[in-house]
C-alpha cells in the first residue's frame, strides 16, 4: 500500500472569532497547491483513492490536481491519527491513498509510521510525504518513498529533492 500525505497550501491565517473551517487558501497557496498537483498528476496511478478534509484550505488545495475525490470529516482539523489510519486502512489496503489533510495530525501520522516520537515530524503547507508499506520475511516496514515541498515540485535540481528510507 502506498500512502501519500499533502498537507494543504498555505491559508489565510486565523484570526479570533474566524470560522477554521472556512479560511481560504492565499494567492501563495493558489500558486503551491498547483505546482505540488502537477507533480502529484504525473506520479499519482489514475485509481488512486483521494480523501480530503472537510476544512475550505483542504479542498481547494486538491482541486488543483482536477480528479475526484471524497470529503471524509475523520479528515478535520482535530482528527486523529488513528481516524486516518482507520479511514484508509493501513497497511491492509491495496493500491494507492492520497489524504490531503492537515498538521499536527499528518505529522503525528507519518511519526508513529516510522517509528519516531509523536512530536518528531512537521510537515511544511504544500508538502507532499509518500509513504509505501512493505511486508518482508512476515515483517512489515514503512519506506519513504520521498518528500516534496511545492518549491521542489518546479524543478530544483536533481539531488535537491531527498528520498529518505527507514526500515
Amino acid at each position: 500500500m502506498d500512502l501519500v500525505l499533502w498537507r494543504h497550501a498555505e491559508a489565510q491565517e486565523w484570526v479570533a472569532g474566524c470560522d477554521d473551517m472556512r479560511r481560504a487558501l492565499t494567492p501563495r497557496g493558489d500558486k503551491q497547491a498547483a505546482r505540488m498537483a502537477r507533480w502529484l498528476d504525473r506520479q499519482l496511478p489514475e485509481n488512486t483513492r483521494i480523501f480530503v478534509s472537510p476544512a475550505c484550505r483542504t479542498e481547494q488545495t486538491v482541486a488543483a490536481l482536477g480528479r475526484k475525490y471524497k470529503v471524509k470529516p475523520e479528515l478535520a482539523p482535530d482528527g486523529s491519527v488513528a481516524d486516518l489510519l482507520e479511514l484508509v486502512q493501513w497497511p491492509a489496503a491495496k493500491g494507492t491513498v492520497l489524504v490531503v489533510g492537515h498538521q499536527p495530525t499528518l505529522g503525528q501520522t507519518i511519526a508513529e509510521l516510522l517509528g519516531l516520537r509523536a512530536g518528531e515530524c512537521s510537515v511544511k503547507k504544500g508538502a507532499v510525504w509518500w509513504l509505501r508499506n512493505r511486508e518482508r520475511e512476515a515483517l512489515s516496514h514503512t519506506v519513504v518513498l520521498t518528500v516534496q515541498t511545492p518549491e521542489c515540485s518546479k524543478g530544483c535540481g536533481n539531488n535537491q529533492c531527498p528520498i529518505f528510507h527507514r526500515h
